[in-house]
């Protein structure tokens, strides 16, 4: 490990930011202050960025094991580390399906020497078919803090509410991806008056909507924690936020497409644009807009969903839904907190470690603490972020083996200069 020095940034905290210099030893804050002694230190210039704790993304599809063509851990870490994430939680839906000890500790293995931390969330279910419930305590004694069926919601409620009971007496929480099959059928984008004017299947909100009332009736009768998924609408946010109110254990998250995005995009007939839950009406993408801006969001969370691009390539209605994520999120989030840096790092660091149970460092590979203060003796996850630097998305630029961004040819302003994992990982456009 190395000493450095991050110089002349705006170290945001959790109540306050200041202008101030940061000390890293060994991979641990040893001092916040102004003109520290960078005697023998490397120093990083920071001057007219945000310095804070690094991301944590709760939701990327990393594909490994089974379908690497399309992503590696390796190459949806170094993804994260150019989008300014400390961590990823790696999604259950690969083949085989995480759902037992040994597929968890293959991705550990395989994680170790990726270029950031990388925690893995077991699936609910043995092969995530919604019948039987996957060994959770086998693979929590592992580090697994999360557990979804992502890619497919728990259709049985007899089942689900099962796995809450399981969940809570081992301290984990599920994560649900919220569509009822029989309401979503086999629709490909939002249902409404576009969908029928394109002749392409309706994807319901209320197959979101529904499941979301359900579930939090099931965390009410039954306890557990639970964490909703890639909401996408306006009333499924209303939804959580007033469980919270009744002292439900209940946490959301957004991907950034579902506010920046609309279900216009559809019209295009490109399928970059499909995803499920599929983009939604523009009262949603400004609803969830303004539910991120003012705290209602627990995590942005990316939903990186890499595919090949001869597996984009075809008709709307045929190709697999999905989008890129992990290198825009910060600047499409930054856009939608309106330059509020405490909102930023809530929704994008703090707040996801907690919910992920990262602040204990419980990863199973690295262990080092992520979401915590820009203070002394907190492990050095931090990112350097520039509010200003306006840049354009260039798909064949990215980390990601794929290239299903709907944002090419996209200028966006605020871009991630480093990412720190107890060492600098990313800095100033190269790997370290």
């Amino acid at each position: 490990m190395s000493t450095f020095i991050i110089r002349g940034g705006t170290v945001v905290h959790a109540a306050n930011s200041e202008r101030a210099d940061v000390l890293v030893r060994d991979g641990r804050i040893i001092e916040v202050g102004i003109k520290l002694d960078g005697t023998a230190a490397t120093e990083i210039d920071a001057s007219g960025c945000l310095v804070g704790p690094a991301f944590v993304d709760l939701h990327a599809h990393l594909r490994e094991p089974g379908n690497e063509a399309a992503e590696t851990i390796e190459s949806g870490a170094r993804a994260g580390a150019v989008g300014g994430y400390g961590a990823v939680v790696a999604m259950p839906n690969t083949t085989p399906t995480i759902d037992s000890a040994a597929v968890v500790g293959y991705v550990y293995e395989r994680a170790r020497h990726a270029v950031i931390d990388v925690a893995v969330a077991g699936a609910i279910t043995i092969g995530r078919e919604g019948k039987n419930l996957a060994p959770m305590a086998e693979m929590a004694a592992l580090g697994v803090r999360l557990f979804t069926d992502d890619g497919n919601g728990v259709q049985h409620g007899g089942v689900m509410r099962r796995a809450l009971r399981y969940s809570s007496a081992l301290g984990v929480r599920l994560a649900q991806h919220c569509e009822m099959d029989d309401l979503a059928g086999s629709g490909v984008m939002n249902d409404g008056p576009l969908a029928a004017r394109l002749g392409l299947a309706g994807r319901s909100a209320l197959a979101e909507e529904i499941m979301v009332m359900r579930d939090i009736e099931f965390v009410r009768a039954s306890g557990g924690r639970l964490h909703f998924l890639h909401l996408s609408t306006r009333r499924s946010v209303e939804l959580v936020v007033a469980a919270k109110a009744d002292g439900l254990d209940v946490t959301c998250e957004v991907a950034p497409h579902h506010f920046t995005l609309s279900e216009d995009r559809c019209a295009s007939f490109d399928p970059v644009f499909k995803v499920h839950p599929p983009l939604r009406s523009m009262a949603d993408v400004e609803g969830l807009r303004l539910a991120v801006a003012r705290g209602d969001i627990d995590a942005v969370a990316t939903d990186h969903a890499p595919h090949t691009p001869e597996s984009k390539d075809g008709t709307f209605d045929e190709a697999p839904p999905g989008m890129l994520g992990l290198e825009t999120a910060a600047a499409l989030t930054w856009g939608a907190v309106n330059g509020d840096a405490h909102a930023f790092f809530n929704v994008l660091s703090r707040r996801p470690a907690r919910v992920a149970q990262l602040r204990a460092g419980e990863l199973g590979v690295r262990r080092i603490a992520h979401g915590g203060d820009v203070a002394p003796g907190e492990d050095a996850s931090l990112v350097i972020f520039d509010p200003s630097d306006s840049w354009t998305v260039n798909r064949h630029a990215l980390q990601s083996r794929a290239l299903n961004t709907p944002f090419h040819d996209m200028v966006m302003t605020g871009r991630v200069r480093g990412t720190v994992v107890g060492e600098p990982v990313w800095l100033n456009g190269e790997f370290r």
